[in-house]
């Protein structure tokens, strides 16, 4: 018997409890599609946003505020931008007629990193601009979930802070020079290879971008692959960036085995991003604002620093960037070749300057110089090797900025 021959000897009553009995799981699935979409953090105008600690500093002293590892007036030129993503802390200072030169820092410390690089510019006639990242220091944290610490998340950010000056940064022939540490190098390198006419000079300082993948361990990517529960990945990271030793971090009993000791059994240990943070202060007259200090501070007082950390180890640009990193070189290389240079978009030295750390063991002179060159080309680069770890730019400010006013041909302080 076929199905219309059954139809009709079904009554109607029958009828229509087989046509719900047929349709309702269409319709069960189709609900369940629409309310999930409607309820989507996708779909919600309301994004999440974990706010930094200034708001908190209100309820601070005067005195209290001084002794922060990141006080929030440790430079001059402040400014809070808001934006969609949350709002961006900025400091902006020196000359309004100097060149403009946007300093962008690494994965953990904020932009006071940069402090003593920065103020040495100034001295120098520069006009400099310096922010922190989204998740660090004084700058809010749009849901990583939602909005991953990726170059598009970092492009739109520094196009942001660029807009956010009274001075012209862009557009009508202006250009800046953009130096970038550690993470900050990889993501200047990566905004480069995509606005050619917006830098005029590039300078990557310990960068990162061109890590090798034998640094990347097996443990390394079972941490930051999605295997784990986040909250064993969060107390594994949180704890390593305070500095707690790993056989310190977890259970009282030495003897017992828990899901946290596994996990830092496996945890990256030798990962790059979480090498020791530097002691050493970036404000001379205060010795708490160290590196090691400052980020132990936005463990605890900023809740979307964790997120955003582990976020950029995912998705910032720390390695594999070659295909990036060649685009500007062979735009240097078209420009160098062209009757008109000035025609063809490219860096006014026509050359990068890499400046790396003779003791670094974090971007290992040896490699990166090597990496370097052969993604730009050999005309392409400038590998300058300074005295100095990871931390160059802090503990030899002079040494860095003096090898960028030899390249740039900045005057003498």
């Amino acid at each position: 018997m076929d199905f219309q021959s059954l139809l009709r000897r079904i009554d109607l009553h029958d009828r229509r409890t087989l046509y719900i009995a047929l349709t309702a799981p269409i319709v069960a699935y189709t609900g369940v599609r629409l309310m999930s979409t409607l309820l989507s953090p996708r779909n919600n105008h309301f994004t999440k946003i974990f706010a930094s600690p200034r708001q908190a500093l209100q309820l601070l002293s005067a005195q209290d505020l001084d002794d922060l590892p990141y006080p929030p007036t440790a430079l001059p030129g402040a400014r809070d931008v808001d934006t969609p993503y949350g709002n961006v802390r900025v400091y902006e200072w020196g000359p309004e007629d100097g060149r403009r030169v946007l300093l962008v820092h690494g994965i953990s410390t904020p932009c006071i990193a940069l402090a003593g690089v920065a103020k040495l510019l100034v001295e120098r006639g520069c006009r400099v601009m310096l922010f922190d990242l989204f998740g660090r220091g004084y700058s809010d944290a749009p849901d990583p979930a939602l909005y991953p610490q990726n170059i598009q998340l970092f492009t739109t950010q520094i196009l942001l802070v660029l807009a956010s000056s009274k001075l012209a940064w862009t557009g009508e022939g202006n250009r800046f020079t953009l130096v970038g540490y550690s993470l900050g190098g990889g993501i200047s390198a990566a905004f480069t290879s995509n606005y050619p006419d917006l830098v005029e000079s590039l300078v990557l300082v310990a960068p990162s971008g061109l890590l090798r993948p034998s640094h990347i361990t097996a443990s390394s990517k079972l941490m930051y692959g999605n295997l784990l529960p986040q909250f064993l990945v969060n107390y594994y990271v949180a704890g390593r960036l305070r500095g707690a030793p790993s056989s310190k971090v977890g259970s009282g009993n030495p003897e017992a085995t828990s899901a946290a000791d596994a996990a830092e059994a496996e945890a990256p240990s030798s990962h790059p991003a979480h090498a020791a943070n530097s002691a050493a202060s970036m404000f001379p007259d205060k010795p708490e604002t160290s590196p090691a200090h400052a980020v132990a501070w936005q463990v605890d007082a900023h809740p979307g620093f964790l997120a955003a950390f582990i976020s950029s180890i995912k998705h910032a640009p720390i390695s594999g960037e070659h295909g990036r990193w060649r685009r500007i070189g062979s735009r240097q290389a078209a420009r160098r070749a062209s009757a008109d240079p000035e025609a063809v978009s490219g860096l006014k030295e026509g050359k990068v300057l890499v400046l790396l750390g003779e003791q670094d063991s974090v971007i290992v002179a040896d490699e990166v110089g090597e990496d370097a060159t052969e993604a730009l080309g050999k005309e392409n680069v400038e590998v300058v090797r300074l005295e100095g770890g990871h931390d160059l730019p802090i503990v030899n400010a002079k040494g860095c900025v003096d090898a960028i006013a030899a390249f740039c041909g900045l005057g003498n302080s």
